[in-house]
């Protein structure tokens, strides 16, 4: 079942960040590696969402690389969009067989959702927003609803306010901060604290 966070409402980091967790640890993340994909395009402001949650996650590397099994995949430097996804994808599947993978991408959706952060089991279909045939992909995934669907959907793409992803893609990175930083099966009560601080 999809899940709404809207970062205006002071309780939804910590809310996200709790749903996170019990994802992580239904799908034995502990134990497994984990693959981050951060999906869209630089070139487009509100596809890029995905690469920005990556630049953010990858200034915080050291921190992450603790957790030895953990790879990202989609920064500003290097994205991952509808021309390489698919490559990628075979690239994940050969060198990280098995592994947790977590889909990240912008989304379009209906005016009273616009400004959210959704969180989903199940793989995500990046591109159906504008009309693309893209594979799927992750475990589970997260986007952050940038603009309205329907008609123009590109070009509701290229004029989305680059401030509305920004704050969306400081939430997400913030939010899987908090889980990837730490072991995944600490009780959530341990991520409080973090959490009272971050906000």
């Amino acid at each position: 079942m999809i899940q709404y966070f809207d970062p205006r409402n002071r309780q939804a980091l910590f809310d996200f960040t709790c749903s996170l967790e019990k994802l992580l640890i239904k799908h034995d993340a502990a134990n497994r590696e984990i693959v981050l994909i951060c999906i869209g395009s630089d070139r487009a402001t509100g596809d890029c969402l995905g690469p920005i949650v990556g630049h953010k996650l990858k200034l915080c590397k050291r921190r992450l690389r603790k957790q030895k099994k953990f790879h990202l995949y989609g920064t500003l430097e290097n994205p991952v969009h509808a021309k390489n996804l698919e490559n990628t994808l075979h690239y994940i599947d050969a060198c990280h067989p098995g592994a947790l993978i977590i889909a990240i991408d912008a989304s379009l959706g209906v005016v009273e959702h616009v400004g959210c952060i959704t969180l989903e089991e199940g793989s995500l279909s990046p591109g159906i927003g504008v009309s693309k045939n893209l594979p799927s992909v992750g475990d589970f995934f997260i986007t952050g609803i940038v603009n309205l669907s329907g008609f123009g959907g590109q070009m509701l793409l290229q004029t989305t306010h680059l401030n509305l992803v920004m704050q969306l893609a400081d939430f997400i990175s913030m939010g899987l901060y908090q889980c990837l930083s730490q072991t995944q099966t600490q009780p959530r009560s341990q991520f409080r604290p973090a959490l009272q601080r971050a906000e």
